[in-house]
């Protein structure tokens, strides 16, 4: 969508604090031996709490209230009766709906420990995305967010996840401008629209370049032999610095 009132501003910014808060909230209260089923169904008490709705429920039917992904399995992963265990790397992606406005974060975290190569990994992928969102301003190409990012993830000597990448978003989960490429696209010829809602969600690899979906029709994985990091804010375009939506009122994620 395209901000027109500051009443669009204001929704945007409402919802977009409830879904930084939640992803924060989760991060909080995940820990070994916990289901993703179980920190799912805090995820969705904590939106309930503002009167937000699950977007991926919503719009898709999505098979849980947020997209939780361990390990080699990195996107879209439906909370189950899997335990998450102490060292596994996490994926947590927040979306919800507030009075017709919607807002998408999500961030990844290595779980009750610190494993250095995962927090590298984790620290360039936000390093890219802050690019990203730099380069996103009012008439310049949408292949300026793809440039920065890669040109991040190529410093760390790490891949992009090619096939994943960033979307508008507002007034539905997934709109235009639609697919945004985390890498460099000399044919993408589209620009960017002063008050244009999008995200920026970069997927950085230790040494994968795509993903695969898995037989349940969701979950995006890569090698079993390598890692990724995703974090993500929605954002409005503008002349200068973007304005980030999903920014949360207490303790930041990243």
């Amino acid at each position: 969508m395209i901000i027109e009132t500051e009443e669009d501003l204001n929704k945007l910014l409402k919802i977009g604090g409830i879904v930084a808060d939640t992803l924060v909230y989760m991060k909080q209260k995940a820990e070994p031996g916990m289901t993703t089923l179980e920190l799912d169904e805090l995820g969705n008490q904590f939106l309930n709490r503002f009167g937000a709705r699950s977007a991926p429920k919503l719009t898709y039917n999505f098979p849980g209230y947020t997209c939780i992904s361990i390990n080699h399995h990195i996107a879209h992963g439906i909370p189950s009766q899997t335990k998450m265990q102490k060292g596994d790397i996490i994926n947590i992606d927040v979306s919800a709906e507030l009075d017709s406005y919607f807002a998408d974060t999500g961030g990844t975290f290595t779980l009750a420990e610190v494993n250095p190569h995962y927090e590298r990994l984790c620290q360039a992928t936000i390093e890219a995305m802050y690019a990203g969102i730099k380069a996103a301003k009012s008439d310049e190409k949408i292949s300026s967010i793809g440039r920065a990012i890669q040109k991040t993830a190529k410093k760390y000597n790490y891949t992009i996840i090619e096939n994943l990448g960033s979307h508008g978003v507002g007034k539905s989960l997934h709109e235009e401008p639609t697919f945004i490429a985390s890498v460099f696209e000399e044919k993408e010829k589209r620009t960017l629209k002063k008050g244009t809602v999008i995200t920026v969600e970069p997927f950085i690899s230790n040494g994968s370049h795509f993903a695969k979906e898995s037989k349940d029709g969701w979950t995006l994985y890569i090698s079993k032999n390598h890692r990724a990091a995703q974090f993500e804010h929605s954002i409005v375009v503008t002349d200068n610095e973007p304005l980030i939506l999903t920014k949360p009122t207490g303790n930041s994620f990243f």
